[in-house]
């Protein structure tokens, strides 16, 4: 074995050995190298890495944004209707040294479990708060209790070297036990709202009917009034009429009074009047002189 013979395997040796030291930390992850389980680095930024061949290992992390959905959780509002909700979280590896910490060797898993228990604690206390109830769960107040329980949870999630960026509550149900009962109370309800609806719907129907009744009668007594003024105003007018006429000429002043009387005594189908031949009911009847061309007639 010549000189060339026992360099190949240096080479080799060395080759592996360098390639082994470099490792490769692309943009969407982060890395620690540990030794013997102690962190020796910490990679943040994308690019090649060295480290110790054999005693270092590579620990790579996402640092893109992670979601987790929560199961379903039983809460209690204030209006103790119960109601089932689950959520999603979008959250993110903010301090991968922590994480690693913190998580230990459970890996990914560890952290889920971790984090579900923080999600799970926050929204029951947010939504089990003094004041919030199922309506204000389902209201556009919603949005203000996403963001309490996503500032809560990254409180706690700090501890974790966890981020969270988002929380939106999804399903919001009530329990399959509760459904009926919590049905029927809303109906119940709703009958309530409608019995008192009617009942102050009646009362402003009489109070407008009575103030009818009395703006009908206030107008119509005014009416009578009025009515009485302009008939005294014209019988006064008539009589004054009536006078200027007798004075001026007392025979057309007796011929139309009698036209009137006839006028009114066959008004309508009233045709019969029982009198006497020579009452002098029948004087322009008899003649259009009156009583003195009949008596002159007589005479």
């Amino acid at each position: 074995m010549g000189r060339l013979g026992l360099l190949l395997p240096v080479v080799v040796v060395a080759i592996v050995a360098v390639l082994s030291s470099i490792f490769v930390v692309d943009e969407r992850e982060k890395a620690l190298v540990l030794r013997f389980g102690q962190i020796k680095q910490v990679v943040t930024e994308p690019g090649i890495g060295f480290k110790v061949p054999l005693l270092d290992e590579v620990v790579r992390f996402e640092d893109r944004i992670l979601s987790l959905e929560t199961e379903l959780i039983e809460v209690t509002p204030a209006d103790d209707r119960r109601l089932e909700i689950d959520a999603f979280v979008l959250y993110r590896i903010d301090d991968i040294e922590q994480y690693r910490k913190a998580i230990g060797a459970g890996g990914e898993r560890q952290a889920i479990n971790d984090l579900s228990g923080i999600m799970e604690s926050q929204i029951r206390a947010v939504l089990g708060a003094q004041g919030v109830t199922s309506n204000t769960i389902l209201s556009p107040e919603r949005s203000s209790l996403m963001e309490q329980i996503r500032e809560r949870a990254d409180a706690r999630a700090d501890a974790l070297g966890l981020a969270v960026v988002d929380v939106r509550l999804r399903q919001t149900n009530l329990p399959e036990q509760n459904f009926a009962a919590t049905l029927q109370r809303m109906i119940a309800e709703r009958d309530r709202e409608a019995t008192d609806e009617r009942a102050r719907g009646r009362e402003a129907a009489q109070r407008v009917t009575a103030l009818a009744d009395r703006t009908y009668e206030e107008i119509l007594s005014e009416a009578r009034r009025d009515a009485r003024i302009i008939e005294g105003e014209a019988d006064a007018e008539r009589n004054k009429i009536f006078a200027q006429a007798y004075g001026k000429d007392q025979e057309f002043f007796e011929f139309y009074r009698s036209l009137t009387a006839y006028e009114e005594a066959l008004k309508g189908n009233n045709s019969t009047m029982v009198l006497s031949p020579d009452s002098e009911f029948f004087n322009y009847l008899r003649s259009d002189q009156g009583s003195r061309s009949v008596e002159g007639e007589r005479n």
